[in-house]
């Protein structure tokens, strides 16, 4: 689904990435670990399109999206991938349903259809009774599951989590480990994430360790 050649990434004089190969298969739960600093971050950001490299490829479904132009790469965002942050940039002044919604009416989705599949995997998640409820008004493990909801919206193909429980207790935490691969088996999706959670990475089909801008295992 996902190949990276020889990526390289610069910020001034900061070498963070020095030429990474990788490559994610369909359904796959690919967990990065390493140091902070190793570049784990910039290179989630350069597959998941948020970012490009200075040299190298990223090929998404066998489509080379290193020379899309800014259009193109915000409709490869929207249609094909979800994210999940440590923090979950919720907007404050929405409700947990609308806060779902934002990808799918940006994709032209019809409202009707969007609110329809927005209930439905706020019920998936628990949180049928938090339709109407505002981020300040729910827990922090709640207002990540409706993160997770955001990102499902639009059916995307790979979920890029950076850190997704780094913010969250202990128990809440193994909650959305457990639901990272209740997802894979029921809506079939990839993750590739990168945590300090050995919990979590240790789940994982491939843990890979990066260290000074380069997958070393």
């Amino acid at each position: 689904m996902i190949e990276v050649k020889d990526i390289k990434k610069d910020y001034g004089q900061l070498e963070v990435l020095k030429g990474v190969d990788l490559r994610i298969s369909e359904k796959e739960v690919v967990s990065i670990v390493g140091k902070s600093g190793a570049g784990k971050s910039t290179l989630l950001h350069i597959m998941g399109a948020l970012d490009k490299p200075d040299k190298g490829t990223v090929r998404f479904n066998d489509r080379n999206i290193t020379g899309l132009n800014k259009k193109e790469l915000a409709q490869l965002r929207n249609e094909e991938i979800g994210f999940i942050f440590q923090f979950h940039y919720l907007l404050p002044e929405f409700t947990a349903l609308e806060n779902v919604c934002i990808p799918g009416l940006i994709k032209k989705t019809s409202k009707d259809e969007v609110t329809k599949k927005a209930k439905e995997l706020l019920d998936y998640l628990g949180l049928s009774a938090r339709l109407d409820h505002k981020p300040n008004q729910m827990s922090g493990g709640e207002q990540q599951r409706v993160a997770v909801a955001r990102a499902l919206i639009n059916s995307p193909k790979v979920i890029f989590a950076d850190e997704p429980s780094g913010n969250l207790d202990s128990s809440t935490s193994k909650e959305l480990h457990d639901l990272i691969f209740q997802l894979r088996k029921d809506f079939g999706q990839t993750f590739v994430i990168v945590t300090h959670n050995e919990e979590l990475a240790n789940m994982s089909d491939r843990k890979l360790l990066m260290v000074d801008g380069k997958i070393v295992d």
